[in-house]
Order: C-alpha cells, then sequence, then structure tokens
C-alpha cells in the first residue's frame, strides 16, 4: 500500500510538472508578438526623445511616421536598400562574422570587439532636407555594455539630444546618464570642429567661458569609468570607424 501511495504521488506530481511546463512554454509562445511589439515601441519611444521630438500624452506610432529608417554601409558611409531596415537587426549583425569585422584593440575605443558592417539611422526630413538624424550608439561602461541614441540637428554637427536605453550602471553614479538635466547638457554642443570630432566628456565641470566648452559636457561625480566610457563609446561612433564617413557623405550634398 505503501508503495503504490508513492508511485501515485510521484505520478500526480509528474502530471503537474509537464502541465505547468505546457502552460509556460504557450504563455512564452502567446506573449512573445506582444513583448516584440512592446520592446519595438519603447525603441520608437527613444528615438523620438533623442531627437527632442516625443510629445507626451501623442501616440508614438504616429509621431513615428515623420522619420524614414534607413541603413548605412558603414564601410563606405553611403545608404544601400540592398537591406530591408523593417528586419534587420542591427545587435545580431554586430555578432555575426559574416556581418561585422573584427576590431583591433587599438582601434576600439568603445570596447565592442566587433563593429556591424551595416547601421540602422533615423531620419527626419523636411522641405529642405534633413531636418534631424539619429544615430545608434553603443560602447562599454563601468559594469555593462550602453547602447543609446545621439541626435544631430540639420547642420550634421550640433547636437540634438542623446539618451540611453539599455545599460546596468550604478544608480545614482553611472546610472546619472538617465538624469534629464544631464542629457540636457549635450543640446547645442558641436560634434565637428571644421569637419574634424571635437566632442568630449570631461572630468569635472565644464568652463563655459572657454571656446572648447562648445565642444565639451560635464563628466558625471563619482562615475569616471562610465563617464571615460561615454566619452569613448560617442568619439568612436562620431569618428572614422562609425558615422564620419556618412554625415562627410551627408554634408557634400551628394546624398
Amino acid at each position: 500500500m505503501a508503495s503504490e501511495s508513492v508511485q501515485k504521488t510521484l505520478g500526480v506530481a509528474l502530471v503537474l510538472c509537464i502541465v505547468c511546463a505546457v502552460v509556460v512554454s504557450s504563455a512564452a509562445v502567446i506573449l512573445r508578438p506582444t513583448q516584440e511589439e512592446n520592446k519595438l515601441l519603447d525603441l520608437k519611444t527613444n528615438i523620438l526623445a533623442s531627437a527632442g521630438l516625443l510629445q507626451v500624452g501623442v501616440d508614438v506610432e504616429k509621431q513615428f511616421e515623420q522619420i524614414s529608417t534607413r541603413v548605412v554601409d558603414l564601410k563606405t558611409g553611403r545608404f544601400t536598400d540592398a537591406i530591408d531596415p523593417v528586419t534587420f537587426d542591427q545587435r545580431k549583425s554586430s555578432k555575426d562574422p559574416a556581418m561585422s569585422t573584427a576590431l583591433d584593440p587599438s582601434e576600439d575605443l568603445a570596447k565592442i570587439k566587433r563593429r556591424e558592417n551595416f547601421a540602422t539611422v533615423y531620419i527626419v526630413e523636411g522641405e529642405q532636407g534633413i531636418e534631424k538624424i539619429v544615430l545608434p550608439i553603443k560602447g562599454y561602461g563601468l559594469w555593462s555594455t550602453l547602447y543609446g541614441f545621439l541626435a544631430l540637428e540639420s547642420d550634421l554637427q550640433t547636437v540634438a539630444g542623446i539618451g540611453f536605453y539599455e545599460h546596468a550602471e550604478t544608480p545614482g553614479l553611472g546610472g546619472e546618464i538617465d538624469n534629464p538635466n544631464w542629457k540636457a547638457s549635450w543640446i547645442g554642443k558641436q560634434a565637428y570642429d571644421s569637419g574634424v570630432m571635437a566632442i568630449s566628456v570631461i572630468k569635472g565641470k565644464v568652463d563655459l567661458t572657454r571656446p572648447e566648452g562648445d565642444y565639451q559636457i560635464d563628466g558625471l561625480a563619482g562615475a569616471t569609468l562610465t563617464t571615460r566610457g561615454v566619452n569613448n563609446l560617442v568619439q568612436y561612433w562620431l569618428g572614422k570607424e562609425g558615422f564620419e564617413p556618412l554625415i562627410d557623405y551627408l554634408k557634400s550634398g551628394d546624398a
């Protein structure tokens, strides 16, 4: 009798395990499309916010209609129609040897190890051409890889905004990259000086009475390594290995 009781208990436990596994698996499959939609919506929200275009209370999808999405070949700085921007997964491609380039440590300022060969950029166009362009940026901070966007104005050198949508930096220290006041301090800064990448995040406070203050952003107090990481990743992606060839191409008027 005792043996039969144990067998029944184990049988019931096994059935419950199987049922629970099926329920959890089914829920994951059912919820996946919703999760992907929410992830995409969050991405669009961050793109709009980084460009200073996000209007609270207004449908994000409606707002995003003013933005065109293009894929750029980072090797040439030219747009390509060979890759569909809707289905292109930039993060996944950065891990694919066939779609990315291994970086020499001496060139890997952002500490990303591999750089994707193509990148998705977001453009706001008006009657006079490009009004703003939003560039994806990423690089290592203290504890994590930071993923975000940096937007430039129509002159392609004045910063319109910056924002990070994924990171694991220390709250109150490196996590201050999310501080609205710090992000606002980027607006109006100059990314290039006579065509040469010049923007930097410095240690301490910027002296706005000096000419170089136009190109500098305050460092984060108590977060030296995160500050250095942000400086390095921004300089990398605005430099020759990043989007500088695209910026030069757009400035030439040949696009």
